[in-house]
C-alpha cells in the first residue's frame, strides 16, 4: 500500500474502518483479492512476482497492511520482500504484538517499511525507519503513507480527515470513502514533502489517486469490521490511466 487511513473504535457500528490505496507499476503481475489457494485461511490481493501481499486478513481475525518508506537510494537486490511480512504474519500463529516483537532483530534487513498489524486484542504500528519501532495504536484516527505514522503529507491529512468525518457521522455507505481514495488533486508545491525524488516526482505522487500509463494506483480497498467479527472487504481495481478493471466485495466472518 501507499496510503492508508484507519479509524479504531471511532464509529458507532465498526470497531475498524480502513481505507487504502496501493500504488505500483501496472506491469507488475497481481492477483485480485480472493482466498489464497495455498493458504485458504487468508483473503486479500497478491503480488504474483514475489508472492507477498500489501493488505490481507485471516479468518482468525488478524489483518495486516504494509507500505514502503520512500527513500532516494538504490534498492538492495538481496533484501527480502516486504510483502512477505504480510504473508508470514497471517500464515503463522503469533498475535500482532508478538509478531512485531519477533521482527526486532531482522527488520533492518528489509528496505524501509511501515507495517500495521491487527488482531482481536488491538492494532500495532511497526517501522524499521529510521530504526526499529513498535507501538500500540490508541482508539481514534491514524494514517500512514510512505513516511512514518501520521506524517502530515497533504493526501494523508485529507484522507484521515475524511475517514474521521465519515465515522463521526455514523455513515455506512462506503461511497464517500472510495471518493476520497479516488481524489486526483495534486498538492500545492509549498506543501510537498522533500523525499529526495525531485519536485516533479513529488508532484506526481502527491494525489491520493496516482494516475499515469506506467505507474499509479492499482487498487483501492475499504475494510470495515464490527466487534463481533463481521467484516466487509471491498476492493476496486484499476489499470493505466485509472481504467476500471473490476471489483471484489467479500463478506467475512473473522473469529
Amino acid at each position: 500500500m501507499c496510503l492508508i487511513a484507519l479509524a479504531l473504535d471511532a464509529h458507532p457500528r465498526y470497531s475498524l474502518v480502513l481505507a487504502a490505496n496501493r500504488d505500483e507499476f501496472h506491469a507488475r503481475p497481481t492477483a485480485p483479492a480472493s482466498y489464497w489457494d495455498d493458504s485458504p485461511q487468508i483473503f486479500g490481493g497478491r503480488d504474483l512476482q514475489q508472492h507477498g501481499s500489501w493488505l490481507a486478513v485471516a479468518r482468525d481475525g488478524r489483518w495486516v497492511a504494509v507500505t514502503n518508506v520512500r527513500r532516494m537510494e538504490l534498492p538492495d537486490p538481496t533484501a527480502p520482500s516486504r510483502g512477505g511480512l504480510v504473508t508470514a504474519y497471517l500464515r503463522g500463529a503469533l498475535g500482532a504484538r508478538d509478531y512485531g516483537e519477533s521482527l526486532a532483530e531482522r527488520a533492518s534487513r528489509y528496505a524501509g517499511f511501515n507495517l500495521l498489524l491487527g488482531d482481536r486484542d488491538g492494532v500495532w504500528y511497526l517501522s524499521n525507519q529510521p530504526g526499529f519501532q513498535l507501538q500500540a495504536l490508541q482508539p481514534g484516527q491514524h494514517a500512514v503513507s510512505n513516511a512514518s505514522l501520521d506524517t502530515p503529507w497533504p493526501k494523508l491529512v485529507q484522507l484521515k480527515s475524511r475517514v474521521g468525518q465519515w465515522c463521526g457521522d455514523g455513515e455506512t455507505d462506503t461511497a464517500a470513502l472510495f471518493a476520497a481514495l479516488a481524489d486526483p488533486e495534486a498538492a500545492d508545491d509549498g506543501a510537498l514533502p522533500d523525499t529526495g525524488v525531485g519536485i516533479e516526482r513529488e508532484r506526481f505522487l502527491s494525489p491520493a489517486f496516482v494516475n499515469s500509463d506506467e505507474y499509479g494506483t492499482r487498487c483501492s480497498t475499504v475494510l470495515t469490521a464490527d466487534a463481533g467479527g463481521h467484516a466487509v472487504f471491498h476492493e476496486r481495481r484499476f489499470g493505466p490511466r485509472a481504467a476500471f478493471l473490476g471489483e471484489t466485495i467479500e463478506y467475512l466472518s473473522l473469529a
